[in-house]
């Protein structure tokens, strides 16, 4: 069982990193312009994600009706989950766009800098030129990894990141004849590396044999109204939870771009690392996820149960790992970020709270991805909302700004992640809770039919 699930998740986990390693190379090259670009950058992605990634989670809800499809058998039924898919991610991509393009109410939460203002508002119009790319692939992500094979998508991912680094100089410091755009060049690179990744996504999945028995690209179907209902009925909690959990951090970057570029420059840090450890987890959890919709769909609750205890054991086991290596290794990662000594010592002492958080954010995805592998989004979209909304963001502007519960001054950006903390903890205990009782309840209903 450990074996099936690492295997799975180790070409998701490459996939992810290599994806994630975008926004670090981003961050670091960056950084050795100025505060400010890094700081733009920042507070740009921090942005741009809270839109992308909770209409992504909307799209990934293809995800569970193919594995559960795979592991029935049902080959054409997965076509049509790939097709109707399509039409999905066509909605959700103008509404990424447009939010993106126009991100005018955000920046007034966040009360930039005029400088800082100005280069994150470029960045973000050239990052929305990427979004529609990169919602195409993360259709076909979703439709490769419910059928257990992630790996195309790990080179494609790896090949967009290569393609990314050159193009990264090139726009960054006006190499080849090109302006030198400083930190709004990152976005540039990004929308051109994922429109080719696109391109030759769409090439390879055409012509590879081993897909033609899906039949994708067989018939022309439009949009199913039915199985439209259907997706949305698990995709909407299940991105309304990706928004309750991006957008915490976005209006925490945005209340902590009040302290200063420094600060905002040592949190984005802080934030960006922290998503690059999540991938760990985050891929284990989406293999968790996936073999459990498979085994639903085959009629073996017994096992989906057995999946996700072992999920559990490994995300704790790895949590701890990684968590130590954060907190010990901190201050070479600050440096290795930047050269501001400034924001070098504030980003080491944020990195050692991130090693904490980062234990709590890897129990919390097994829950709620394992979750989504039973169709269950609901009950995981309410407790991240007051957990990660309230206690939280709430905690955390009180913590970090007002100097409230007890402090005697305003904690800064360090109170922001002492409320995190917390409330991942809360968080992922419910859901631990909770999810034990959804595979019991399975399990049960399968030996009283027999």
């Amino acid at each position: 069982m450990h074996k099936s699930i690492l295997r799975l998740a180790l070409p998701i986990y490459i996939g992810q990193i290599a994806w994630m390693a975008n926004n670090v190379i981003d961050t670091v090259m960056s950084g050795r312009i100025s505060a400010v670009d890094q700081a733009a950058v920042g507070i740009g992605m921090s942005i741009f994600f809270s839109v992308f990634v909770p209409l992504m989670g909307v799209l990934l809800a293809v995800t569970p009706f193919i594995s559960q499809h795979f592991g029935a058998g049902d080959d054409a039924a997965i076509g049509e989950d790939v097709r109707q898919g399509f039409w999905l991610t066509l909605i959700v991509t103008a509404i990424v766009f447009v939010l993106v393009y126009f991100p005018d109410p955000f920046l007034r939460i966040s009360q930039l800098a005029p400088e800082v203002e100005a280069k994150t508002r470029q960045y973000l119009h050239w990052a929305a030129f990427s979004a529609v790319a990169q919602m195409l692939f993360r259709l076909f992500y979703g439709f490769t990894t419910g059928i257990s094979r992630p790996r195309i998508v790990m080179i494609l991912s790896v090949f967009a990141l290569a393609i990314k680094i050159p193009l990264n100089f090139i726009f960054m410091y006006g190499y080849l004849g090109a302006p030198a755009m400083g930190g709004v060049g990152c976005a540039v690179a990004t929308t051109i590396a994922i429109w080719i990744t696109v391109v030759f996504t769409a090439t390879f999945l055409w012509w590879n044999p081993q897909y033609k028995r899906f039949g994708i690209f067989a018939r022309w179907s439009w949009p199913q109204w039915q199985q439209q209902r259907q997706l949305c009925k698990l995709g909407l909690p299940m991105g309304l939870t990706f928004l309750i959990d991006v957008t915490s951090f976005t209006f925490m970057a945005l209340f902590v771009a009040r302290l200063g570029a420094t600060t905002a420059a040592a949190h984005g840090i802080a934030t960006n690392l922290a998503a690059v450890a999540y991938m760990l987890p985050m891929s284990i959890s989406i293999a968790v996820s996936v073999r459990i919709g498979q085994a639903i769909g085959a009629g073996d609750p017994v096992l989906a149960r057995r999946t996700s205890l072992v999920g559990y054991q490994i995300a704790i086991t790895l949590g701890v790992a990684l968590a130590l290596l954060i907190a010990l290794s901190s201050p070479a990662i600050s440096r290795f970020y930047t050269n501001d000594i400034d924001v070098q010592h504030l980003a080491t002492q944020l990195l050692k709270l991130i090693a904490i958080y980062h234990f709590f954010d890897a129990i919390l995805a097994i829950g709620i991805n394992g979750l989504r592998g039973y169709k269950n989004a609901v009950v995981p979209m309410i407790v991240c909302g007051v957990c990660l909304w309230g206690i939280g963001l709430g905690g955390g502007y009180v913590l970090g700004l007002k100097g409230g519960f007890g402090a005697d001054a305003p904690l800064g950006a360090k109170g922001f992640w002492y409320a995190a903390i917390v409330s991942y903890a809360l968080a992922g205990a419910i859901i631990a809770a909770y999810f034990n009782f959804v595979s019991r309840v399975r399990v049960r209903k399968i030996a009283k039919a027999a």
